[in-house]
């Protein structure tokens, strides 16, 4: 079942969401050649306590961090560890929290100093999938209509994106309905309607689709070991229309 956010819940939501952008900001600014994935979790949860807040996802299914911190081919969920980010990687940081008692959800990847191109373009289309997701909510729409508009122009450039995981619902619980897929599926998928609040996370890769579980039990990686990329915003349907929660995408 969709659970509807009141205008006031919105409102809520987007006071988390710019403080959770803001805390994004400052841990990716600290991204650079020589940092351990230790280092960055530990300033993210610092920030979101520092705000009176909660980590959304520590201890959410067993994980044991404030910040997901995926490395190349890992995909979501990397677990920090003492990990240190070398010159070339490129790094994505999934970061949830709950603000007077509603989750917001986003994530970026960045550049761990310079980059192959490769990884530059899965990067810039990676994240322009995410706009064009946003730009095919439509209220009255499909939420097919943003699987196929994200499909379509990822695999345009010569890239794929994952099926075996998607975006999500999110309000009081972290994850919520709908299933927001990056892909087209067979079958009606439910309409887009005024208070509903979700998750768009494109995860785009180099290589297959396919994914495996990491080693350390909650990262999914490539099957083919190429590079990911993930990108995610929150999104709420207003009476006024679309209102972005959180502002990667900007």
């Amino acid at each position: 079942m969709i659970l509807k956010k009141s205008e006031k819940e919105i409102e809520t939501m987007a006071e988390g969401g710019k403080i959770l952008s803001d805390i994004l900001k400052k841990t990716g600014a600290l991204v650079r050649p020589g940092i351990t994935t230790n280092e960055l979790n530990r300033a993210a949860e610092a920030l979101i306590l520092n705000y009176g807040a909660i980590p959304s996802f520590k201890g959410y299914g067993g994980f044991p961090a404030a910040l997901c911190v995926s490395v190349n081919e890992e995909i979501v969920h990397g677990v920090p560890s003492e990990r240190v980010l070398k010159e070339g990687d490129i790094v994505s940081l999934d970061i949830g929290m709950e603000y007077k008692g509603f989750n917001t959800d986003m994530a970026v990847t960045l550049p761990v100093g310079d980059i192959s191109s490769k990884a530059q373009k899965l990067m810039k289309v990676t994240r322009q999938a995410l706009k064009v997701g946003i730009k095919a909510i439509r209220v009255g729409g499909y939420f097919g209509d943003i699987g196929k508009a994200i499909q379509e122009y990822v695999e345009s450039e010569e890239f794929d994106v994952v099926r075996d995981l998607c975006g999500h619902g999110i309000g009081k619980s972290i994850h919520e309905d709908p299933q927001v897929l990056n892909f087209v599926e067979g079958g009606s998928t439910p309409r887009i309607e005024q208070g509903m609040v979700f998750c768009i996370e494109p995860m785009v890769v180099e290589g297959t689709w396919k994914v495996k579980r990491g080693e350390d039990g909650f990262a999914y990686v490539t099957a083919d070991k190429k590079l990911s990329c993930h990108f995610e915003d929150t999104i709420a349907i207003t009476k006024d229309g679309i209102r972005l929660l959180t502002k990667c995408s900007e």
